[in-house]
């Protein structure tokens, strides 16, 4: 299935996936590069929400651009199974290899406003990541490695936490609050 038949096929549950959706079917249709971040003006990428077995605790790195704790994920760079790259995204940032997809159906969906930042020393111009997001469960006891290009710290947090240690407070109310009820 593409992955604009997978997020036609998407049952949005609030309002702000509605509204995201439509951005990103429009999206898919009217640009051929939505999966290039050659495109400065959005592009997809893909995060994984992941839990410890339990469902009490989820995984975070502390993210050197956004300064900030945040979920794992990262650009689509031209593949289109977005599942695919949220799970090596969570491999490659946390050295989690163990994960299992709670389920292969998209998990959540949102458009993302990234500022202006600098990266390896090169301006990238504020834009949009419609982001679509996994679910997936790992061992806690699983050695955790740091991507230091990347992010500065990685650690699994009470669902409690995951809500106070971020500095964003837009992800934190619209985004984690969502994907915690829903773990």
């Amino acid at each position: 299935m593409s992955l604009l038949q997978e997020i036609e096929n998407y049952i949005p549950r609030n309002q702000q996936e509605e509204q995201d959706r439509i951005q990103m079917i429009w999206f898919i249709k009217n640009y051929s590069d939505y999966l290039d971040r050659t495109n400065q003006l959005a592009h997809f990428s893909a995060s994984v929400w992941t839990v410890n077995e339990e469902h009490t605790k989820t995984l975070m790195v502390y993210h050197n651009i956004y300064d900030s704790w945040a979920w794992i994920g990262g650009h689509a760079d031209g593949e289109e199974d977005l599942c695919a790259v949220a799970l090596r995204e969570l491999q490659e940032e946390t050295g989690i290899k163990n994960a299992t997809l709670v389920s292969e159906q998209i998990f959540s969906l949102e458009s993302l406003t990234v500022n202006g930042h600098f990266k390896k020393g090169i301006y990238v111009p504020g834009h949009i990541h419609y982001n679509v997001t996994y679910f997936a469960e790992a061992d806690e006891k699983e050695a955790l490695i740091v991507r230091e290009d990347e992010n500065s710290a990685v650690k699994w947090w009470s669902f409690e936490d995951a809500l106070k240690v971020p500095s964003e407070p837009w992800m934190v109310e619209q985004i984690y609050k969502k994907l915690i009820e829903r773990s």
